[in-house]
């Protein structure tokens, strides 16, 4: 590299957005996702030995996925090229167009190897999971090859008509979700999920890298423009609901607006935020945390759902009422809910004479499952055993203790199968004041790696199958 190169190089990293300057450079200065870039965990030692293979993060929106994706190339000291693949659905894009096309242009993986100037950067493939396919061609088999350390090394660009060697590059792709992308393409690629940050996480980054990035886009000096620990927390608990940090970020900005506007007017020369005039910058709370209820309930059972912006809890309600045996589901639900709860009232029918249930009872009464928040689609098959548990205290008349929740898949002989997102759901159980939580016997192993910051404060109980939820659930009948 001569002189030349060098100051372009580093005018490169001076003229960049405020937002690309202000991401982690290291994996050091990543904050959160300890299971990932932690000392001694499977991407660090990968990085130390030098033998990192390609590999797919996943998770929700704003965990950092792309920041962790430019630090492992910082670290690795490789070129890092970015190729956003969202809404791609012509194999020429990948492949390249025939010279016999008018307007044809290289692939996006040869042009991606020009702007890099070396033949083995790291290759950063966004959003893979929005790719799609039409009569163009199927971008997701297109990619077969270029993910396949057998054959990628002589992979050839349409445009080019010569074989490319791409064996030396590392390709980490992000998605949000793995369920649609196709199965031989997973098969390629090391799965590392990036899951949610927790408060206290949300509240470092706020504090070590959004506010000075917030305060130096408005045009601010660090000492004009001061946000109170406790502001923060209110910020990200009452004005934001997400798994990640954009939506805090957006508020800091809006914050730092205003304040911004009151120095530039002469009302003050410096703006202190406190949790006593948050609510002058940004309005009333906009969320406000859905608590656990105060009192044992009869068919009403707490569940722990996983959604794009982090874990929820869903409040599920049944009503049992005289009728002609009809089974009705409201709120939303998906098919696969949907399945759940009929396998949890086919569990209970067959199991109606260990509870006293007249055999008749299906015959003369109505089933009426609702799910709060009925705008929200809602799927997923991890509120099978909440269902049942709620139908079986309707039923029978038993309340449920107000401070459990539970999550699981339920079969027809009443076995609880393992589910996924359990961090997240976590949780959300413990913002919600929940004190006990059900998980599959078989997510044992996922728990342990959860940190001890979410797990404490919580008595999480394992189970196998109906009956062990029923024991912790149902309230004991008072004689």
């Amino acid at each position: 590299m001569d002189l030349f190169e060098y100051m372009r190089e580093q005018s490169k990293d001076d003229d960049a957005p405020l937002a690309s300057r202000m991401r982690p450079r290291t994996l050091d200065e990543v904050v959160g996702q300890e299971h990932i870039v932690g000392k001694n965990r499977l991407l660090y030692r990968a990085i130390q030995a030098d033998k990192l293979s390609s590999g797919i993060f996943y998770g929700p929106p704003g965990t950092g996925k792309t920041s962790i994706a430019r630090s492992v190339a910082r670290a690795l000291d490789k070129k890092y090229v970015r190729i956003c693949l969202g809404g791609v659905r012509d194999e020429a894009e990948i492949r390249g167009h025939r010279k016999t096309y008018v307007g044809a242009m290289p692939g996006r993986l040869v042009n991606g190897l020009r702007s890099a100037g070396v033949k083995n950067p790291l290759m950063l493939l966004d959003e893979i999971d929005k790719m799609s396919s039409d009569y163009k061609g199927d971008t997701a088999s297109a990619l077969l090859e270029v993910l396949d350390s057998e054959q990628n090394h002589k992979f050839r660009d349409h445009y080019v008509e010569l074989p490319i060697d791409l064996s030396e590059v590392l390709f980490i792709a992000t998605a949000n979700s793995v369920q649609g992308i196709p199965r031989p393409l997973l098969d390629r690629m090391e799965l590392i999920e990036v899951t949610s940050y927790t408060e206290n996480e949300k509240l470092h980054i706020a504090r070590e890298h959004l506010l000075a990035k917030q305060t130096e886009r408005n045009g601010l000096k660090e000492d004009q423009f001061k946000v109170s620990d406790g502001a923060l927390a209110k910020i990200i608990s009452g004005y934001t609901r997400e798994a990640g940090v954009r939506g805090l970020e957006r508020r800091i900005g809006e914050i730092a607006r205003k304040a911004a506007r009151e120095i530039y007017e002469g009302k003050s020369s410096t703006v202190d935020v406190t949790v006593r005039n948050l609510e002058k910058y940004l309005g009333k709370e906009k969320y406000s945390q859905d608590m656990r209820g105060e009192t044992d309930e009869v068919g009403i059972v707490r569940g722990l759902a996983w959604t794009s912006v982090g874990g929820d809890t869903l409040e599920i309600e049944v009503n049992v009422m005289p009728g002609k045996g009809e089974f009705q589901l409201t709120g939303q639900l998906g098919d696969v809910m949907k399945e759940s709860a009929q396998t949890g009232i086919s569990y209970i029918r067959s199991v109606g004479g260990q509870y006293d249930i007249p055999a008749e009872f299906f015959q003369k009464n109505d089933i009426h499952i609702h799910i709060p928040e009925g705008a929200v689609p809602k799927d997923g098959p991890s509120a099978g055993i909440t269902m049942a548990t709620a139908m079986l205290s309707a039923i029978t008349g038993t309340p449920v203790r107000a401070d459990v929740a539970m999550t699981g898949e339920i079969t027809l002989r009443g076995r609880v199968l393992p589910i996924g997102g359990l961090k997240e759901k976590l949780l959300a159980a413990k913002n919600a004041g929940v004190r006990t939580v059900c998980v599959p016997k078989k997510n044992e192993k996922d728990v342990e790696e959860i940190s001890g910051e979410i797990k404490k404060g919580l008595e999480i109980v394992y189970v196998e199958t109906m009956e062990q939820v029923l024991r912790v659930a149902f309230c004991e009948k008072k004689e």
